[in-house]
């Protein structure tokens, strides 16, 4: 007995699930999910402690992709006649 669940609903809810998803689906769920874990734990693994956490938006911006984005931004901006 788990937790107040005796073996014959763990064995009831089982028979549910395998009748909902279906084993093949189920098979391809766990090693999906068994993938996803052991990257994980390698992605640990292998961060180095003393790196530096990246910086966002530090890149700079070619001289004319500024001028692009504030025509993109001001394109975008509805005028007090529309609004």
């Amino acid at each position: 007995m788990i937790g107040g669940i005796s073996a014959w609903q763990l064995l009831i809810l089982l028979l549910i699930v395998v009748l909902v998803f279906g084993t093949k689906r189920l098979r391809n769920i766990g090693s999906d999910l068994g993938s996803a874990v052991k990257g994980f734990r390698k992605g640990i693994e292998e961060e180095p402690e003393d790196s530096e956490p990246e910086k966002l938006g530090t890149e700079e911006i070619p001289s004319s992709e500024p001028q692009k984005q504030q025509e993109n931004v001001s394109a975008q901006r509805p005028k007090d006649a529309d609004v």
